[in-house]
């Protein structure tokens, strides 16, 4: 991704968080992540977030889905001998999140399965969260979500977060974004 469309999404992403009363500091407003995925789809697979902090036992921070943008299928694996993987509560603070989970399959999902990834999206148990709703995901749960038509905010409370050890099922992800000049 290009820088300039990075600070753009930014921007973007700053409108959401500020439409619910998020309030970031400026620094933390320059530390917005904007993950593509490597995929340089980042409208309709991507994910905007902040970290507040992510210490060895704890981690928070506040996503941001655009209008049907997709988090992609992954699991939080372990890492090491002490770590059996992410435990993870999503909580709804704007907006409309679809998440999808292992489980018996919802017969007609709310989510549009991205075009010409249909292949790799296999889980179907639907949870809906609306503001104020949330719901915990266990380690090494497959997992993808998506925001509603009017995109969403989401806030994370989890243990230590290692985004860089996720598995997607999509073998052409790659989570750690890569910014060009």
């Amino acid at each position: 991704m290009k820088k300039e469309m990075v600070e753009t999404i930014r921007q973007e992403t700053l409108i959401y968080y500020e439409k619910q009363g998020i309030a970031l500091t400026d620094q933390e407003k320059t530390q917005i992540e904007v993950a593509d995925f490597g995929l340089d789809e980042v409208y309709s697979i991507g994910l905007e977030s902040i970290v507040y902090v992510n210490t060895d036992r704890c981690c928070a921070k506040e996503m941001v889905l655009f209008p049907r943008q997709t988090c992609p299928e992954h699991i939080h694996p372990p890492v090491g001998e002490n770590y059996e993987g992410k435990e993870e509560t999503f909580r709804c603070r704007g907006g409309e999140v679809y998440l999808y989970v292992e489980g018996d399959s919802t017969p007609e999902i709310q989510a549009e399965i991205p075009a010409g990834a249909e292949d790799y999206f296999t889980v179907f148990h639907e949870i809906v969260l609306k503001p104020g709703e949330q719901y915990t995901l266990y380690p090494n749960t497959k997992h993808w979500f998506q925001a509603g038509r009017e995109g969403a905010v989401i806030s994370e409370f989890s243990t230590h977060c290692y985004d860089e050890y996720d598995i997607f099922t999509d073998p052409r992800i790659k989570r750690i974004p890569e910014i060009e000049e």
